[in-house]
């Protein structure tokens, strides 16, 4: 139980972090004092972007599995989509919010909005997967806001805009908090404070989760429900936490005796990470047998799989703007014996 609740972090996860480096990439931006258009179109391009890289790895996990792939996979909602869609909509969320609010104000009022944003995502996913579903739509648009795809019902293998954004939004929002001046000079106290949130919210998921009434004629804990979208985002508090604990303090940290952050060395090329470690977990060239592993089987793929994106990683971030340099030993001439 614990294991299949832990797979479903890793989309949560990217999409959180996607909000928190966006918030990073915002408040640079709006520290140069650049109009909030100029932010607003800066950012928004990036998610265009990263969208069409959603489109592209379509096109390629499509031609890899030619001949018994349906044609309707170039659309299929995934995780790059998303994220990418993510962006766009916070690019506009924070344009909305600078342009109206300046000043000291701006900050909170930025996290108040993706707050605000992330909940009412999340509240409105229910009906839109089943009472208020907009099945008027072409299915391709459908897809995006359901996650109907192709086969005439919401598919929960999928990644459209409710609930999936409401991710991004929140780490948004946890990416503004930490960087307000307060955050910044009582650092160790912002980031245990936010997993202290992050057990209220979990506690509080379980708590609401348990009550006799619903406010949803059609309840579904583990896809569409609220409180299982507050019980994720509260782990995903903890595991942030944990994260900077362990750079911070623990092995991870780079004068540890390492040298360097496995952590962080993920995280300098997670967009080669994801595009390359799809093929080999859930593609044709999978490392293992799907559905036939035990735990111990399964348990030693994964860190197989670890291993050999953490070396892709290391050598991605040793290789960036030295192509030219490799280039010209690879063109040099042999010396003579």
């Amino acid at each position: 139980m614990y294991s299949q609740l832990g797979g479903t972090f890793p989309a949560p996860l990217f999409l959180f972090l996607a909000g928190i480096s966006f918030a990073l990439v915002t408040g640079k931006l709006w520290q140069k004092q650049l109009p909030p258009a100029q932010i607003a179109d800066a950012t928004i391009r990036r998610g265009a972007e990263i969208f069409a890289f959603g489109l592209l790895f379509r096109v390629q996990e499509y031609l890899i599995a030619w001949g018994w792939a349906p044609l309707s996979d170039l659309l299929r909602v995934d995780v790059l989509n998303t994220i990418g869609l993510s962006m766009m909509l916070m690019g506009v969320l924070c344009w909305i919010v600078l342009s109206v609010s300046g000043g000291e104000h701006a900050r909170l009022a930025l996290v108040l909005a993706s707050c605000g944003t992330a909940l009412l995502i999340s509240l409105l996913t229910p009906p839109l997967w089943t009472t208020w579903r907009p099945d008027w739509l072409p299915w391709p648009l459908e897809s995006y806001i359901n996650g109907v795809h192709s086969l005439g019902a919401p598919q929960s293998w999928l990644f459209p805009i409710f609930p999936w954004t409401a991710f991004a939004f929140a780490g948004l929002a946890a990416g503004f908090i930490l960087q307000s001046q307060w955050a910044r000079d009582r650092e160790a106290l912002s980031f245990c404070l936010l997993g202290a949130s992050g057990l209220v919210l979990i506690m509080a998921a379980r708590w609401f989760d348990a009550q006799p009434r619903q406010l949803y004629r059609v309840y579904d804990y583990w896809h569409t429900s609220p409180d299982f979208f507050l019980l994720r985002l509260g782990m995903l508090l903890v595991i942030l936490t944990g994260s900077y604990v362990w750079c911070r303090w623990g092995v991870g940290q780079r004068r540890a005796g390492l040298g360097f952050s496995p952590l962080i060395q993920l995280g300098q090329a997670s967009l080669l990470v994801y595009w390359v470690h799809i093929e080999f977990v859930y593609g044709r060239v999978s490392i293992l047998p799907k559905h036939a592993q035990s735990i111990r089987t399964a348990s030693f793929g994964l860190l197989v799989i670890f291993l050999a994106m953490l070396a892709l990683a290391f050598l991605r971030t040793r290789m960036k703007g030295r192509g030219v340099e490799m280039l010209a030993w690879f063109r040099r001439p042999a010396r003579a014996g």
